[in-house]
């Protein structure tokens, strides 16, 4: 039996009935469309269903659905600014752009938000501190030292 439930969801208001069992990012991906968030173990090893869930980062894959009920959830596709001539990128997309910390991409919704989840709690990490809160997060293309730079040089604003 379904299960209605209310999120805020990249600050927008979403009610959604949902299977009490399924996961947060299933919900994300199938019913709302938000494939920004990437499905990869599902266990919660890897690191790219990472959301923002009430400030902090989460794996969406490790929480229920129906857990988001009254929550704020933040996802990639949240971040950008949509303006008058199209988007204007959150300054880690502009960073790891520019670092070219992304390969081929499918890990970096997940790292982009575990790094944002960083920033908002301490805007001026140290190298350590980024390390430590990507830990969580695996990419299969990198040695992690572009990501590293794009999260320090994003919090340091340079």
């Amino acid at each position: 039996m379904k299960k209605l439930i209310t999120m805020s969801l990249n600050g927008e208001t979403h009610e959604i009935a949902i299977l009490p069992y399924r996961s947060l990012l299933d919900v994300l991906r199938q019913d709302l469309g938000l494939t920004g968030t990437k499905k990869g173990c599902d266990v919660g090893d890897c690191g790219a269903c990472t959301v923002i869930m009430n400030g902090k980062a989460v794996n969406a894959c490790l929480v229920l659905g129906v857990e988001a009920n009254g929550a704020q959830i933040e996802t990639i596709e949240g971040l950008a600014e949509i303006t008058a001539n199209g988007y204007k990128l959150h300054p880690l997309q502009e960073s790891f752009l520019e670092y070219g910390a992304a390969q081929c991409g499918f890990c970096t919704p997940g790292m982009i938000m575990a790094a944002k989840s960083l920033l908002d709690e301490n805007p001026h990490p140290t190298e350590a501190e980024v390390r430590f809160a990507i830990a969580g997060n695996i990419c299969r293309c990198t040695g992690f030292s572009k990501i590293v730079e794009a999260i320090v040089h994003a919090g340091n604003g340079e």
